[in-house]
């Protein structure tokens, strides 16, 4: 088994079995947190094989398997599937077993003020660096169209964010070097700012955020449209028109 196939099942196994758990039954919400997983999946996979063949980023074959579609190892594949169920999955055991816990929308609006305030200079000054100019895009466009049609998103999200990074920073810290020999993905550092928390690029932690806030997105759009209520009334949510 390769290292790359490893740390998406390890990460995945886990709350995967606690789906089934009597008091979250996390498995009501399967419908839509796979379908939009494989919403966002799609996007992000667009995004990941037109950067890997300009080379902006490639795989480190020793660690994984050699099976490669789009010029993807099918564990990037994977990852896209793992990573977001596992996470999502923290947010919303969080969410019910915590549920007075959020952010109030004054404090959700501060934050989303001065996330602007970093990331807009950042990216008008690395226009010409693929990966910060293309992920931060992504990372305002995401955060300013939730903060305005779906701001009670954020009152939650803004904390498990926050908790779902330390699981995040170990694997991502491996995928990028720490802890073994040779990173599992290889970055090109004249496409993005070279700032690094231990081996991983600071953009990854928007890149992070913006992956699983779309998901959060999409899941709270298709609860609300698809699902009747009477399965998943203590989570939903209204759209503003």
């Amino acid at each position: 088994m390769s290292l790359y196939l490893f740390l998406n099942i390890a990460s995945f196994i886990i709350p995967f079995l606690y789906s089934f758990e009597n008091k979250m039954r996390y498995i009501k919400r399967w419908k839509a947190v796979f379908s939009a997983i494989l919403i966002t999946a799609t996007f992000f996979i667009i995004w990941d094989v037109f950067f890997t063949k300009i080379g902006i980023w490639s795989f480190n074959p020793r660690y994984h398997s050699g099976i490669e579609f789009f010029d993807l190892p099918i564990e990037e594949w994977l990852f896209f599937i793992c990573i977001p169920y596992a996470s999502l999955f923290i947010h919303f055991a969080f969410h019910h077993f915590c549920p007075k816990v959020s952010l109030t929308d004054r404090t959700v609006k501060l934050i989303y003020w001065i996330l602007m305030l970093i990331t807009i200079p950042i990216l008008f000054f690395n226009l010409d660096k693929w990966y910060t100019a293309v992920n931060y895009s992504v990372f305002i466009g995401i955060l300013t169209l939730t903060v305005f049609k779906i701001p009670n998103v954020l009152n939650t999200f803004f904390i498990t964010f926050l908790i779902i990074l330390i699981p995040f920073l170990i694997v991502n810290g491996i995928l990028t070097g720490s802890f073994i020999d040779e990173p599992v993905v290889i970055y090109n550092n004249s496409e993005n700012l070279c700032i690094r928390i231990g081996t991983i690029p600071v953009e990854d932690v928007a890149y992070a955020f913006s992956m699983l806030l779309m998901s959060l997105v999409l899941i709270k759009k298709i609860e609300n449209n698809f699902i009747p209520i009477k399965v998943l009334n203590p989570d939903r949510v209204e759209l503003k028109k």
